[in-house]
């Protein structure tokens, strides 16, 4: 089936592609090669209302997942980095939306939609990847809230998050478990200490950073759910509604492999002809062309069911299917791209190794393609075990 966009969305189309263009093509290079936050990027995409896309009226936004995904998918064709910046900002909205208090509702959305707020969302631990319910991590009930005592990895945009959402196994007052539990823990909370950012391949313009909660006191109020044990539910429901964003991600940066080798080989010439003359050559393009659109169509697809209001195991299935399709296929594509672009394409003076280093990020990032497949075989198989 093919999903096509309404003309709000082609509007949203128009203008991300030529402010992509104009204005942050030119700095993606140097915010990969510095590894800073880009904060004018930041600040762009504010200024454009970007932020609100996906978020409901009330809170100031469109209700529009495929709308977000549109957006990133442009932003990524020229820069990963700053369509990350719209996927962390959307990383705890749902889990917010789903399972907050009116007042956690109120204080939160509507400033992460304007952008008046930063968010980043805690699960993984060194142990523990894909698997949320190995988290070690734990919360100890008290009798005015929770401590909270552990390490995590990996928390992209904690360095500059006015909260974060963190994911913890949570214990009673003598020691049993209840669960996991996800809490709002505000930027300078007493007992957490934000590490260092990792170096990493890709994605580096949005810094992850470690962190440890050493004897860190939230009240009970930062809890998301009314009952102790929600947590693991919301968390999956949350990643859920992020993996076709996700997916999004991986088809700009599919688009934009693509974009740059057609300009290569436009003057590119070998044994005496243009290289795009050669069959082997087009018949490359031409499957890496068919393959990022079916990842686009799946993308658009899964985004349109959650706007539809489809959820549970059929809405699952689906953003499993587009996160993990897409990031193949972006990984293909952007490998394709690479040998095409032969030599030059191991050289920082092409920006092609970049898109090579961004794609095999998201093949891993909200869960594991592995994961993913797990998740789409457990709905066809009627298995218990929802990831």
């Amino acid at each position: 089936m093919s999903y096509s966009l309404n003309s709000d969305q082609k509007q949203i189309q128009d203008l991300v592609r030529r402010v992509a263009r104009e204005r942050v093509a030119p700095r993606a290079a140097d915010i990969d090669r510095t590894a800073e936050y880009p904060q004018d990027m930041f600040d762009l995409l504010k200024e454009l209302g970007l932020f609100s896309l996906p978020f409901p009226v009330e809170y100031g936004g469109t209700a529009s997942l495929l709308s977000g995904c549109v957006a990133v998918e442009e932003l990524g064709r020229v820069c990963y980095n700053t369509a990350y910046l719209l996927v962390v900002q959307w990383a705890t909205f749902g889990a917010i939306l789903g399972g907050g208090s009116p007042e956690q509702k109120k204080r939160w959305l509507s400033a992460l939609s304007s952008g008046e707020a930063r968010g980043a969302l805690s699960l993984t631990e060194s142990q523990s990847g894909s698997d949320v319910s190995g988290i070690k991590t734990t919360a100890r009930r008290t009798a005015k809230g929770y401590t909270i005592n552990g390490a995590k990895i990996w928390c992209t945009n904690s360095h500059i998050a006015d909260f974060i959402l963190v994911g913890a196994k949570t214990l009673d007052e003598s020691g049993a478990a209840k669960g996991i539990n996800l809490f709002i823990v505000e930027r300078g909370t007493k007992g957490l200490t934000i590490g260092e950012p990792e170096d990493k391949m890709g994605a580096r313009g949005v810094p992850s950073c470690p962190l440890f909660f050493d004897e860190m006191h939230v009240p009970v109020e930062a809890r998301l759910g009314p009952d102790d044990g929600t947590g693991f539910k919301l968390a999956m429901s949350m990643l859920n509604t992020t993996r076709p964003v996700v997916g999004a991600r991986s088809v700009g940066l599919a688009q934009g492999a693509i974009d740059h080798c057609l300009d290569f080989l436009a003057d590119r010439r070998a044994f005496g002809r243009h290289i795009k003359d050669f069959q082997g050559m087009r018949w490359m393009l031409a499957d890496m062309d068919m393959r990022t659109e079916v990842a686009r169509q799946i993308v658009y697809a899964a985004a349109s069911r959650a706007d539809e209001g489809i959820k549970g195991k059929e809405f699952a299935r689906i953003a499993s299917m587009a996160k993990c399709f897409a990031s193949d296929v972006g990984m293909e594509v952007a490998t394709q791209a690479m040998q095409i672009f032969g030599a030059a394409g191991i050289s920082s003076d092409y920006p092609i190794n970049r898109y090579f280093r961004d794609a095999k990020v998201v093949q891993i990032v909200e869960g594991t393609n592995q994961i993913q497949r797990n998740i789409i075989a457990d709905v066809l198989l009627g298995s218990a075990t929802q990831r």
